[in-house]
C-alpha cells in the first residue's frame, strides 16, 4: 500500500518548537518534491513549505519564513519540518504530500498530524 505517514505533532506552548516527520511506505520519496500543507479549523488548506527532489531548493509561505525549516534525508526516506517560535495561528492539521516541484499535482497525501499551539 502506497502511503505517507506524518508524525511529531502535539501540544506546544507559544514560542515552542516541534519537528514533524513524513515517511513513506510502499514507495520512495526520492522521486518526488515533498510539500507540507496545513488546514486550520474553519479555514482552507494552505501550502506551508516545499522541498525539491535533491533538497537543493525549497520555498516557504510568508507566514512561516524564518521560523520553519524543511529538510529531507532520502537515505531514510523521510522529510522533516522543523517548526520554531510557534504561534497560536500555527495550530492546524499538518499534511505532507508528494508530487512535482514546486509542489503541484500532489500525487500522494498523508492523513495528517495535529499541531496545537496554546498556553
Amino acid at each position: 500500500q502506497l502511503q505517507l505517514v506524518e508524525s511529531g505533532g502535539g501540544l506546544v506552548q507559544p514560542g515552542g518548537s516541534l519537528r514533524l516527520s513524513c515517511t513513506a511506505s510502499g514507495f520512495t520519496l526520492d522521486s518526488y518534491a515533498i510539500g507540507w500543507f496545513r488546514q486550520a479549523p474553519g479555514k482552507e488548506r494552505e501550502g506551508v513549505s516545499c522541498i525539491s527532489i535533491s533538497g537543493g531548493s525549497s520555498n516557504y509561505a510568508d507566514s512561516v519564513k524564518g521560523r520553519f525549516t524543511i529538510s529531507r534525508d532520502n537515505a531514510k526516506n523521510t522529510v522533516y519540518l522543523q517548526m520554531n517560535s510557534l504561534k497560536p495561528d500555527d495550530t492546524a492539521v499538518y499534511y505532507c504530500a508528494a508530487g512535482a516541484w514546486p509542489c503541484y499535482g500532489m500525487r500522494y497525501w498523508g492523513k495528517g498530524t495535529l499541531v496545537t499551539v496554546s498556553s
